[in-house]
């Protein structure tokens, strides 16, 4: 058997049995597969196909290792779990997509982290794949395992079972570290080795060229870790794609066979951004702000419907009515695709930019749903959160859509934000009861039947590099009485209220709070069964609350505490490039109930990013008064 042989023969006859057998097959139109290579790369979601095909991440990724000579790049996703245990009985590992290649014979595995909820599925796929858990027991020969992701800003909990973690954007950092890995296994390099190298590269932290230190020790000196090896740095600064503003928006892409989530065409529009809600953890990690041009977006909408068959293209970002150029894009591809029944969807609208102009250019012939988020039902919590939005921004925009045609609205909300009382609570159902009066208002008498109003309640999670990374999270119990408060508060029949078991949010937090022995508890949790943590009906609480038992972690200490912003976070030795010392005054503005304007707006915030990291933001259309590089500090 040469190193590279398919498995498919064995697998065969578990995916025809398989609940989904199309999530297992290749062949997909657009997938590449470069047999030749002398450095092979599997990307894996940590999840299954249907929601992994439809990461922008993995595309990106994906692609710009196969644009490498020499180097090809597969997919992988986590089968569904009864798959996972059919693999398990017949001794056979979890393989690659393009060539059905077991993980093992591949030279390098990366795994996204897209959320906290996804660890003990990293786990599951390293050992279904024949990978020792930990970087620390991997031998030269096993697959170089690298990680990179949202929840990278807070690496530890994951930092075992990793080699190397990329910060930051991946389209020149991943390339850049495998080849610093093909180079080092060319030439016969130890593991160590190869770690060392790696460190050097911007952007890439080894975890174990570090020593987690105690909590005394950290105070003390002001990190949780110390450098081992010279190679190590202090603190390591995330990546920062330059060319993403001139980049094309066409990204090849496949075409699946199994109906994948948001399946239609992509394309980014712009990334980042800088309306500084103080409990977005991306719109910190992304600044700063880069827009595609309108040329640049049209020709890759037009290039990429033609090319997939699509009949839908979303236009995608944090903050797509955002795009200083959104008017002139939705107005030109209205024009290109009238009559044709392609429909341009637009996935974030912003209440202060969804007025009676962008109604009409985003109908289109097609109206699903609208999405707002208020996400906070009083001014003052909207003030101390950062929103920048008001009830009249809110009111305008459902009087202009539901006048446009649409019929259908969710909105959602957080709750247990900090400073939140029963008052704001109470605040979101009268908020959601008035929207739904505007509604009324503007829909002919015979369609007001047709109305459809629901709010989506999340629970707070506080997340690493942002303002509110230094607040506790509200008891799962507390959560739920909030959460009921709600539901009784709203009068009307015709509302929908759906909230999030505040359960899983609840690990979310420990997840997102902890330091290096969180990583210890995922694995505990893993092997006590749980998997597929953010699927309800895979949740496993019991399984986190008795690897926590085992290991003497207080669990309920780590999700609900609140710390100085002095404090030295168990993640302070990464860097998104929004400095410390910032973060810390947007906090206290937080408590003074003052907002900060978006700097593509108005001034200058003094984030840090720009001066930091050498960027600015790129608009692809001017505004008065924005600030487009620098930095005031």
């Amino acid at each position: 058997m040469t190193r590279f042989e398919s498995i498919w023969d064995k697998v065969a006859p578990l995916v025809a049995r398989a609940e989904r057998p199309s999530r297992y097959i290749n062949r997909e139109w657009g997938s590449v597969y470069k047999p030749d290579a002398d450095f092979r790369f599997c990307m894996i979601y940590p999840d299954t196909y249907e929601l992994g095909q439809a990461n922008q991440a993995l595309r990106i990724l994906v692609n710009v290792v196969n644009a490498r000579e020499g180097m090809a790049a597969e997919r992988g996703f986590l089968p569904a779990s009864e798959m996972c245990d059919e693999l398990r009985r017949a001794g056979l590992p979890l393989f690659s997509i393009e060539s059905c290649a077991p993980l093992r014979a591949f030279d390098a595995i990366g795994i996204t982290l897209p959320h906290e909820l996804a660890a003990t599925n990293v786990l599951e796929a390293l050992d279904l794949g024949g990978i020792p858990l930990r970087a620390a027991d991997r031998s030269d020969d096993d697959p170089f395992v690298v990680g990179g992701g949202p929840c990278a800003y807070n690496p530890e909990p994951y930092s075992l079972f990793f080699d190397a973690i990329c910060i930051g954007e991946g389209e020149e950092a991943l390339p850049e570290g495998l080849e610093v890995i093909r180079a080092c296994r060319a030439q016969g390099a130890t593991r160590r080795d190869i770690w060392r190298a790696l460190a050097k590269v911007d952007g890439w932290y080894v975890p174990t060229l570090y020593r987690w230190r105690t909590a005394a020790e950290a105070q003390e000196t002001g990190s949780w870790v110390e450098p081992l090896e010279p190679e190590a740095r202090p603190v390591i600064e995330k990546r920062l794609y330059g060319g993403f503003a001139s980049s094309s928006g066409w990204e090849p892409c496949i075409v699946p066979f199994a109906e994948a989530v948001h399946d239609r065409l992509n394309v980014e529009i712009l990334r980042g951004c800088a309306r500084g809600c103080r409990f977005c953890q991306a719109g910190m990690m992304y600044r700063p702000v880069r827009e595609r041009s309108a040329d640049n977006v049209v020709d890759a909408v037009v290039r990429g419907l033609a090319e997939t068959g699509y009949d839908e293209v979303s236009l995608t970002s944090l903050s797509t009515t955002d795009h200083s150029q959104i008017a002139d894009i939705l107005m030109r591809l209205n024009r290109e695709y009238e009559g044709t029944g392609v429909r341009i969807s637009i996935p974030s609208q912003r209440l202060d930019s969804f007025g009676v102009g962008m109604a009409g250019l985003v109908a289109g012939q097609k109206k699903g749903g609208l999405t707002f988020a208020p996400e906070a039902g009083t001014q003052r919590l909207r003030d101390v959160i950062n929103k920048n939005v008001t009830e009249d921004d809110l009111f305008g925009a459902i009087d202009a859509a539901f006048a446009a045609g649409w019929r259908r609205c969710k909105l959602y909300f957080m709750i247990g934000l900090p400073t939140e009382t029963d008052d704001d609570v109470k605040g979101i159902a009268r908020l959601v009861q008035q929207a739904y009066d505007h509604a009324k208002a503007v829909v002919p008498k015979e369609q007001k039947g047709s109305i459809q109003i629901s709010a989506s309640v999340a629970l707070f999670v506080p997340k690493s590099q942002t303002p509110f990374q230094w607040d506790g999270q509200i008891p799962p119990e507390e959560a739920l009485r909030r959460v009921n408060l709600l539901r009784h508060s709203v009068k009307y029949r015709a509302i929908t209220i759906n909230w999030h078991d505040p359960k899983t949010s609840f690990v979310e937090a420990v997840m997102s709070r902890s330091g290096r022995e969180g990583a210890a508890l995922v694995e505990e949790a893993w092997r006590r069964g749980a998997r597929f943590d953010a699927w309800s009906e895979c949740f496993n609480e019991q399984a986190w609350r008795d690897a926590a038992a085992e290991l003497g972690i207080d669990v309920e200490a780590v999700a609900p505490a609140s710390c100085p912003t002095d404090y030295v976070l168990p993640w302070d030795h990464i860097s998104c490039g929004a400095s410390v010392r910032w973060l810390a005054r947007e906090r206290e503005r937080a408590e003074q109930g003052t907002t900060t304007p978006d700097c593509t707006f108005e001034n200058c915030s003094a984030c840090g990013v720009c001066f930091g990291l050498k960027a600015k933001n790129e608009l692809a259309a001017p505004r008065a008064g924005g600030a487009h590089g620098g930095d005031v500090r």
